[in-house]
């Protein structure tokens, strides 16, 4: 296998691990942005943070740099201002030339309404599809779907993930540091559905409901 297919298969897999792991429910943003700190100053990174609204100083906390995106949109406008200017010296100057009251066939002044529209065009296209690229957006299918308790992350839910991935990931010992930070629930997210996790690092005993004897 070459070295490009090599990567690209390396990214496939890692994306198709991507949310495997352990999803931790805190009750309310303050203790979410606390677990954060302390689950990283253990050495944790592969961590996701999931709630209904951006919380304050969340990305410092992760220890996530500044987003690609801006100079994403930068070149996206920067194009968009150059494909303007093009299009239009082409048009007038170039393709189909008309001599009007004597006036330059081509000028910068008349031709900046159309480069700011486009410019803005431009940015605003680079901008959703780089937030859904990068984000590896769309994704229809992601064992955090599994979850009842995800559910409520659109509206009082708050929730940490410490992935498979990560190099420190043990899931008892993890299980017990996310219970330690203040978790609510802790339960294993994977490929096959999910499974509660006690203190300690046990599943939940699972409740055999008694059978009924008719009489």
């Amino acid at each position: 296998m070459s070295s490009p297919t090599k990567r690209i298969a390396g990214l496939f897999s890692g994306r198709a691990d991507a949310n495997v792991g352990l999803l931790a429910q805190f009750p309310n943003p303050g203790a979410l942005y606390d677990a954060v700190k302390t689950v990283r100053k253990r050495g944790y990174t592969r961590i996701e943070t999931y709630s209904p609204f951006p919380i304050h100083g969340m990305d410092a906390a992760m220890g996530l740099s500044y987003s690609k995106l801006g100079f994403l949109v930068f070149f996206g406008a920067i194009t968009g201002t150059s494909l303007a200017f093009l299009m239009q010296w082409w048009m007038n100057a170039y393709d189909y030339p008309i001599n009007i009251s004597n006036k330059p066939l081509f000028a910068i002044e008349p031709s900046v309404p159309v480069a700011f529209e486009l410019t803005i065009l431009f940015s605003a296209l680079t901008a959703v599809g780089g937030m859904l690229a990068l984000n590896g957006l769309p994704r229809p299918y992601n064992p955090l779907f599994f979850s009842k308790r995800f559910a409520r992350v659109t509206d009082d839910g708050f929730f940490l993930q410490v992935e498979t991935r990560d190099d420190n990931y043990d899931e008892a010992a993890t299980a017990e540091l996310l219970y330690e930070v203040g978790a609510m629930s802790v339960e294993f997210v994977g490929h096959d559905g999910t499974r509660d996790i006690t203190r300690g690092g046990q599943a939940a005993p699972v409740e055999v409901p008694e059978p009924v004897i008719n009489t």
